[in-house]
């Protein structure tokens, strides 16, 4: 009787402790109808017995059909290199995990799953996931491992599919191999991933199905060229002798003849002849079944990789590399979102509910690269939006053009707005020349055109408000000087005058000096003129 707890699985049901925490409830058996020695239905193979296996395979004996796939893997280079290629894939991309939601409690589901993953041991599984592209379907056995703090899968096995079946009703439900029938797979304790290349029977949508036929012909090429080299690779040797040569004499000639290609040296007498005849075309026979041999290998490609330009590369052909690459990633994305959903469905939800109970939401398990815009492209978006206002951390465009962040001397995150002029977190007023705080001038007054390049300097690396605000301190330095002689005359007159008459007379008897107070004006307009040369200059520079 089943051993049931209070650990419930992702449908609210009771987990059976004995099925989950069997440690080889799949494994390989010595005497029973699990055997690790497998046969080679693909010796001597022929058309009309290749379509008896895939027969037999698609009404449920698929025995003969799963030897035979592995067979070809591993007896033809192409299909290994291709296949081994598409797997590769998809276990080397990088898995990340998305939280349910942001409620406290989905994030720390999300984190265990993170947790479990840093152990690494879905990375050395997924490889095994993908035997399914070749053969239809994986198994792979769950090792649930119990602590006091958690439960989680220690290891992930895979199990040969020979020891599978499919049950009898929809030919699609496997089943296990046990004792002199088979059984269901136990809940909770296996993850089998269909990896369809066509919708129907998973049996008869792996991609060894269609490759099998295409490996055959290859083999039927392979041999006849093997014959055609043997025959023909090498001269005719002819033997001949005279008539009056013995018995004895013919058979020395017939052994130099036989051994002179193997051993390159021979002895002969010196009344016998040896003479070499060459084929003048076999070279170009030879061309017939090399060709015949890399079509099928380009056949294989289109099947498993979808293109043949990132294995046979031809030259001149970039721009269609480029284009089949294309095709190979797209693959990729597709392999990788299929084993995901089922990682889902048959890991991730049962981890979760096993710790934590039953959840209305999951994490998600995304398996899949980064989609990364070219650094071409991201330049260009940059230079267009930044002069429209838009603001991005420095930290942020180095990560993606893969430099690193140099020193800084100021402490804090810097953010800079892009098409514009830094803006450090604590930056410091710049002063010009002449006021307090600021540098002392030479006479008083700086040259005109030194001044408008340190105008220009300034409004480069210097916020404007700044700037516009040190003008502004500047300008009524110098004014203040002149005014204050002509604002002190003016209050002597309303000082001494008896009547608004007797100011009148003052103020027209009143000489005053305009030189000075035009003087302050026209530096005044001076600088505010630079300041407006300075600001278009910046915007031409953006603009370029």
């Amino acid at each position: 009787m089943a051993r049931l707890s209070k650990i419930l699985g992702p449908d609210g049901r009771p987990v059976d402790l004995d099925a989950l925490f069997d440690k080889a409830k799949a494994g390989p058996t010595l005497t029973g109808v699990r055997s690790p020695i497998s046969g080679h239905p693909a010796d001597g193979l022929t058309p009309a017995r290749l379509a008896r296996i895939h027969r037999a395979a698609a009404q449920g004996d698929i025995l003969a059909y799963l030897e035979l796939a592995e067979d070809i893997e591993e007896r033809d280079l192409h299909y290994a290199a291709v296949l081994g290629t598409r797997k590769r894939q998809v276990s080397q991309i990088p898995i990340t995990v998305e939280t349910a939601s942001d409620d406290p409690e989905h994030i720390k589901h999300a984190d265990f799953v993170r947790d479990w993953l840093a152990e690494g041991v879905l990375d050395a599984a997924l490889f095994d996931l993908c035997d399914a592209i070749g053969k239809g379907f994986s198994v792979l056995e769950i090792e649930w491992e119990t602590t006091p703090e958690r439960i989680a899968p220690s290891s992930l096995t895979w199990r040969d599919p020979r020891w599978f079946s499919f049950d009898e009703l929809s030919l699609d439900e496997v089943m296990l191999y046990e004792g002199i029938g088979k059984e269901p797979l136990a809940p909770h304790k296996f993850i089998t991933h269909r990896h369809k290349s066509k919708s129907g029977l998973t049996i008869r949508s792996g991609l060894a199905r269609v490759a099998s036929w295409a490996w055959m012909y290859k083999a039927f090429t392979l041999r006849d060229w093997a014959l055609f080299c043997q025959n023909y690779g090498m001269p005719i040797r002819l033997g001949r002798y005279g008539a009056g040569a013995l018995h004895e004499d013919k058979e020395v000639l017939w052994s130099a003849v036989a051994n002179i290609a193997g051993d390159c040296a021979a002895i002969i007498p010196e009344s016998m002849r040896i003479e070499f005849v060459e084929l003048k075309n076999a070279a170009d026979g030879s061309k017939l079944y090399e060709a015949r041999a890399s079509w099928m290998d380009a056949q294989i490609s289109k099947l498993v990789l979808g293109q043949t330009a990132t294995t046979d590369a031809n030259p001149g052909s970039h721009a269609a590399g480029q284009t089949h690459r294309l095709v190979q990633e797209d693959m990729e994305r597709a392999d990788a979102k299929l084993i995901a959903a089922t990682l889902n469905r048959q890991l991730i939800h049962q981890m979760v509910a096993f710790n934590f109970g039953p959840q209305p939401k999951y994490p998600v398990l995304r398996i899949g690269r980064p989609d990364e815009l070219p650094i071409g492209e991201i330049v260009t978006a940059l230079e267009k939006l930044g002069p429209l206002g838009l603001e991005v951390e420095e930290s942020q465009i180095l990560d993606r053009l893969g430099l690193t962040e140099a020193a800084k001397a100021t402490e804090g995150k810097i953010v800079r707005k892009i098409g514009g002029r830094p803006k450090p977190a604590e930056a410091k007023p710049q002063i010009l020349p002449g006021l307090p705080g600021g540098p002392p001038l030479d006479g008083g007054r700086p040259p005109a055109a030194g001044l408008t390049r340190h105008l220009v300097s300034l409004h480069a690396s210097a916020p404007d408000p700044e700037y516009v605000d040190a003008l502004t301190v500047r300008l009524a330095a110098e004014m203040s000087g002149v005014m204050a002689g002509l604002t002190g005359e003016i209050r002597r007159a309303f000082d001494e005058a008896s009547d608004m008459r007797d100011l009148a007379d003052r103020l027209e008897r009143m000489q005053l000096d305009p030189k000075a107070f035009a003087e302050a004006m026209t530096r005044g307009m001076a600088l505010a003129h630079l300041v407006g040369q300075a600001a278009l200059v910046d915007e031409l520079r953006l603009e370029v």
